[in-house]
């Protein structure tokens, strides 16, 4: 297929634009977290798992979101090296799904976005063991107490905290229609720095 023969929101020849400017769209329509993402994942067993995170950066590299890497996603990350995640728009009636292979942000970047959060979430990262067993929420405050004497009011980024970035093999766009005959388009590639495949798909 020509990616001439694409029109209107689906136009472009990036994918990775034309989520940029989707995004754009919905951070003006949304009323709460637009680039919110339901990241999936699975376990050493195969068993799925689902979760929402929030997509911080789009880049020709692919999608990055931060966590605490000792989470139970970033276990299942660390095993597969492959996730998948669906952005949802209620107000766009749009979305946009996205199959690929995953690795680490560290560094510069994981650092600055890092910096770049409040402070009482960097001092949270610090304090919460994410997905283990809490007694109670009095407990994980006097974690953060803890961490927050000890770390002061320029805490660094924990070495178990920081981003992965999902390299896709797949996008796809899909937007409603009358009738359920919604529009779909799949970019694929085999691998990255491979030239994309666009194919419009029945609804």
């Amino acid at each position: 297929m020509a990616l001439g023969e694409r029109d209107g929101i689906f136009a472009g020849d990036d994918p990775f634009a034309i989520v940029r400017r989707w995004l754009a769209e919905a951070e003006l329509t949304e009323p709460n977290d637009p680039n919110a993402i339901a990241l999936s994942t699975v376990d050493a067993s195969g068993m799925p798992n689902a979760r929402m995170v929030l997509l911080k950066d789009v880049t020709a590299d692919g999608f990055t979101f931060y966590t605490n890497y000792t989470s139970a996603k970033g276990a299942e990350l660390d095993f597969a090296g492959k996730a998948a995640f669906v952005m949802h728009w209620k107000s766009l009636r749009r979305q946009i799904r996205v199959r690929g292979h995953v690795s680490k942000v560290e560094g510069e970047a994981a650092d600055a976005y890092y910096a770049s959060r409040s402070l009482k979430s960097r001092l949270g990262a610090w304090a919460s063991r994410q997905s283990q067993p809490l007694a109670s929420r009095a407990e994980l405050m006097a974690e953060v107490a803890r961490q927050t004497a000890r770390h002061g009011t320029n805490p660094p980024r924990p070495p178990f905290w920081g981003g992965f970035n999902i390299a896709p093999v797949e996008i796809e766009f899909w937007a409603d229609g009358t009738f359920r005959l919604h529009d779909r388009y799949r970019w694929r590639r085999a691998s990255d720095g491979v030239a994309w495949e666009v194919l419009r798909l029945s609804p």
